[in-house]
This record gives structure tokens, sequence and C-alpha cells, in this order.
């Protein structure tokens, strides 16, 4: 049975965050040319980094929707995010490689993967701890 978070909004980012990582994966195999074209010179077999990424992206997609391996994703999925930075940092600093960016663009996608850390890091967290299923927060009695 897929065990859902209590919160709506969580779930919705859940599920959202699902997609996103679904999506981005399969774009490495159906489009790898873009993707290595971001894979900064000095990292060895771009095309093997892009597959990789990709397929660690599915993982992390289809492990946030598992309740038994959903923070190992979430973690796996803010460690991608981190080793991914540098690909954005190489586009924003070398906007003539993508013409079809301008280089305002390049820049303020920076800041997008912090909050895409955030989102990955937030949405596969327990809330166990949270309020019940009734809504109510769970009564806890404190011993001396």
């Amino acid at each position: 049975m897929l065990e859902l978070p209590r919160s709506r909004v969580k779930r919705i980012a859940l599920f959202a965050l699902s997609a996103f990582f679904l999506f981005a994966g399969i774009q490495h195999f159906a489009n790898p040319d873009f993707f290595t074209a971001i894979v900064p010179p000095a990292l060895p077999d771009p095309l093997m980094i892009v597959y990789v990424s990709g397929l660690f992206e599915i993982a992390g997609g289809i492990g946030v929707l598992i309740p038994r391996v959903r923070s190992l994703a979430g973690w796996g999925l803010v460690a991608l995010l981190i080793a991914v930075f540098p690909a954005n940092l190489y586009m924003a600093m070398n906007p003539e490689l993508f013409p079809e960016l301008t280089p305002t663009k390049l820049y303020v996608r920076l800041p997008f993967q912090f909050l895409f850390i955030a989102w990955a890091w937030w949405a596969t967290r327990d809330d166990a701890s949270g309020p019940s299923a009734s809504g109510h927060e769970a009564n806890v009695r404190m011993e001396r």
C-alpha cells in the first residue's frame, strides 16, 4: 500500500517532485545531446555522466513514492542536485555556448537549484511527528 503524507500540500509536493524527476530523468535518454553539452569539459565521458544522472533521477522519482525508501531517495536527490550544480555554473559562466538562453536566465536559474534541494528535502521528510490523521496535534505526556 502506498502510504502518503497526511498533509495535502506535502502529498502534492511529493507527487510533483516525483513527476519532475521522472520527466527530467527520461529526458536524459530522450535528448542526451542537450545534457552532454552542459557537462563541464573537465569531466570525462559526458554521455556516461548524462545516462547515470538520468538513471538516478528516474530512481529518485520512483523512490520518493515508496515509503520504505522515501527518505533515502530524498537524500539521494539532494546529493544529485548538489552534484549537478557545477553544470549550471558552467552554463552561466559560458553563455556563448548556450545561445538559446540569455545570460540573465542562466544566472537566474542558479538559485532555483537551492529551491529544488529544499523541495526534495522537505517533501521526503517523515511527518510522523506532525498533526495526527484527524488533524489534531498528538498529545505527548512528558515524564519527570
